[in-house]
């Protein structure tokens, strides 16, 4: 018997003469969403994906397509978080696939909550932006690997987790974590070259910002970043036209707070309106 099983949801926002507006929902198994939310106005919607099983096990797949249409503005977010439970020894992966596509003048905040990595996983997690033009992108990455809070480690499992963001075909940003547990490499969670005995890996990526933020919003940054010191570890960089955020540490928690304040440091400057968190992530 065929132990895969698949899910997928394909969103598409167009911007009208009342807003922006969820044009199209198709989904494929338990994946979907319920309606849009306008918390900040009717000219940028906010959604929240909506996964019943809660997580991977061995043989699913996910597939995640959003697209935004020109001039059209969203924030995609979950209910909780995401987990890779424990794999089985039949060797099939446990796979989720992220597409996301912006057209000209849009923009897109993809801000999920944490992946959970179970010990034993076996798991592949790939987003790719595909930007056009003058769009917009902010998203970010927050994994757990083991489950800290329960004092059990990431001691052996498997996980690839690949992020890509291309602007009219061309790569602009790849950023890959190849980790695995089973064999050689078991020291990478503790290596100071590694992961530094930190459970929890966060990235933020931000832009093309059409100029640089100003010195004032970086400083903040940087200070907010050395006062989560040493829970947390992190620094921000300028990579080409982006600002990108990488962090470790103890609690995924903290990891989506820190990278939560300083995304709201970071959106006025490049889409030109305040931080309006989703309701969801104080529940």
């Amino acid at each position: 018997m065929d132990s895969r099983w698949y899910a997928g949801l394909d969103l598409r926002f167009q911007e009208s003469g009342g807003g922006c507006r969820l044009a199209h929902s198709r989904h494929r198994g338990p994946l979907y969403v319920q309606k849009p939310f306008y918390p900040e106005g009717r000219d940028l919607a906010h959604v929240y994906l909506l996964h019943p099983p809660g997580g991977l096990v061995s043989g699913d797949q996910l597939n995640i397509q959003v697209q935004a249409e020109t001039g059209a503005r969203a924030l995609v977010t979950t209910t909780g978080a995401g987990r890779v439970y424990r794999a089985r020894g039949d060797g099939l992966k446990q796979c989720q696939e992220v597409r996301l596509r912006l057209a000209a003048g849009s923009s897109l905040e993809w801000l999920p909550l944490e992946n959970i990595v179970y010990p034993g996983a076996d798991g592949r997690l790939d987003t790719v932006v595909e930007l056009t033009g003058e769009s917009r992108f902010a998203g970010w990455e927050i994994t757990s690997l083991g489950l800290p809070a329960c004092g059990e480690s990431f001691g052996a499992g498997a996980l690839t987790q690949r992020l890509e963001i291309r602007r009219d075909g061309l790569p602009l940003f790849v950023e890959r974590l190849d980790l695995d547990q089973n064999g050689a490499g078991a020291d990478l969670l503790s290596a100071a070259a590694g992961l530094r005995g930190f459970p929890v890996t966060g990235l933020l990526v931000m832009g093309p910002f059409a100029r640089a933020p100003d010195e004032s919003v970086l400083a903040q940054c940087r200070t907010l970043l050395r006062e989560t010191a040493p829970d947390c570890l992190g620094a921000i960089t300028a990579v080409g036209e982006f600002q990108v955020v990488r962090c470790l540490g103890r609690c995924a928690f903290a990891v989506r707070q820190l990278l939560a304040r300083l995304w709201a440091l970071l959106r006025p400057p490049l889409l030109g309106r305040e931080a309006c968190p989703p309701r969801i992530w104080s529940t």
